[in-house]
């Protein structure tokens, strides 16, 4: 049995100014855990800026979990001896990802993230998945028995490309879209039954693949929330939450009104249990991204990477005034993984929501593809929850996602960017002529070319 107060977690990423804050900050609430929080980062700086900001909150009297956080700059000292392994990376810069965004606009191809399907997620994929290669790599050298979670997107990737390069790996992704689904669901009880509900007692089955998932059951202390959920959403045909406002349309980054989940239950029957910005990615391009008026009218917005890099810049000021000694403020983040750590090191059990490959948890999609469904953390054990079949029209989509995604994590794993561009020409976000997305391919490619280690081999292939 592993020594509670003796821990190590590896943190690939340890440099970030997101999840790595909120690992921290969960990290010091849990008194029943301690040890080590080893992180690596080739921004050695940010790595160094949250080792100073993480011993600091530790040596705090009113700080209830104590832990050593260490900066390695080698990955295989990281990980030697690790209990737990989490993996938060940026691939390349936010110049990249303004490459994968906004170059396709050109095109009149529009895109509220671009990090998981649509041109930019699978060219985010290609210089991504790599990365995961090496550490699957590194993990199986150094520390095999470790427990992997993955905050990376494209998630559905990131942990395909983890288990085919070690099969053995234990390794899950953790995303919280889900969660804001359940809030949702308990505003619907809200505002039909005046019920206050946390999000964590309305039980759910959950099928799908990260960022295109859904509800086929939800229920409330046995209650039936799918008949609610119908009337609301027919007595809500605009969404719901306030309109928003054309004239600031371009600075509510993360708005949307559910009209996008609320138009597929009327489709599909089931609840759609994403983001709007990420659901209509996986959906064919003229249903709600046709043009700027269509995703006007669908009540969401478009996420500028200027406005991200906007938000780095802030961000990186908060960290570098707790480095310099502005307290660090405990808050509430929402996530899981420390209770997931908990649960898997045998202190209570979790039931929740992960990606992980396909076991017959979701009967009629591919074994070994990575879907998300629940799962069920116990004991150094994590058991995938039977989700059952999915309807037929419902399936359709998802079976055309696994087959890219499979195709995408071939590509990027062996250099095969033709392999690639055949995913690409097929998505159903590239609404062009073949010569137009061959074009469009190629520039994104060169644009991201840095990161991609085939990139002469493809040059040589066009020539």
């Amino acid at each position: 049995m592993k020594d509670i107060k003796n821990l190590k977690i590896a943190y690939i990423g340890g440099g970030s100014r997101g999840w790595a804050r909120n690992l921290i900050n969960d990290l010091a609430k849990e008194p029943l855990l301690a040890g080590e929080v080893a992180l690596y980062d080739i921004d050695l700086e940010g790595a160094r800026m949250n080792e100073k900001i993480g011993n600091d909150l530790s040596a705090r009297e009113d700080i209830v979990g104590k832990w050593n956080y260490k900066v390695y700059e080698k990955i295989d000292d990281a990980l030697t001896g690790a209990d737990f392994v989490v993996i938060s990376i940026l691939p390349g810069t936010f110049d990249e990802m303004e490459s994968d965004v906004h170059t396709p606009e050109k095109y009149g191809i529009y895109q509220p993230v671009g990090d998981s399907t649509g041109p930019g997620g699978i060219v985010r994929a290609l210089r991504c998945l790599p990365m995961f290669e090496e550490f699957a790599i590194a993990i199986k050298n150094n520390c095999p028995n470790a427990w992997v979670i993955n905050f990376t997107n494209p998630m559905t990737m990131c942990v395909r490309t983890l288990y085919k390069v070690f099969p053995e790996i234990k390794a899950f992704g953790c995303c919280h879209e889900v969660f804001g689904t359940q809030k949702l669901l308990a505003k619907v009880l809200k505002d039909t039954y005046d019920l206050d509900v946390p999000r964590e007692d309305i039980i759910v089955n959950i099928v799908g693949v990260n960022h295109f998932t859904f509800l086929t059951e939800a229920k409330y202390k046995g209650m039936d929330l799918f008949p609610i959920y119908k009337k609301y959403v027919d007595e809500h045909p605009e969404g719901i939450g306030e309109p928003i406002d054309p004239d600031h349309w371009a600075n509510a980054p993360f708005m949307c009104t559910h009209k996008v989940k609320f138009d597929l239950f009327k489709r599909y029957g089931a609840i759609a249990a994403a983001g709007d910005r990420h659901l209509v990615e996986f959906c064919p391009g003229k249903w709600y991204l046709k043009d700027i008026d269509t995703i006007r009218s669908f009540g969401f917005t478009l996420t500028s990477v200027q406005w991200r890099k906007n938000d780095l810049v802030n961000r990186k000021k908060v960290t570098l005034d707790n480095y310099n000694g502005k307290p660090f403020e405990l808050r509430e983040t929402g996530e899981e993984t420390v209770l997931q750590i908990k649960a898997l090191l045998g202190l209570g059990n979790i039931v929740t929501n992960v990606n992980i490959p396909n076991k017959g948890q979701i009967e009629n999609l591919p074994i070994d593809a990575v879907v998300e469904t629940n799962a069920f953390f116990s004991g150094d054990s994590l058991k995938p929850v039977h989700a059952g079949k999915v309807e037929p029209a419902l399936n359709a989509l998802f079976e055309r996602i696994v087959e890219e995604q499979e195709t995408v994590c071939d590509a990027a794993l062996t250099g095969d960017y033709e392999k690639a561009f055949v995913a690409f020409v097929n998505n159903p976000n590239v609404c062009l002529g073949f010569e137009d997305a061959r074009n469009l391919f190629n520039e994104m490619l060169e644009n991201t070319k840095k990161y991609l280690p085939h990139y002469d081999r493809y040059l040589k292939q066009l020539n």
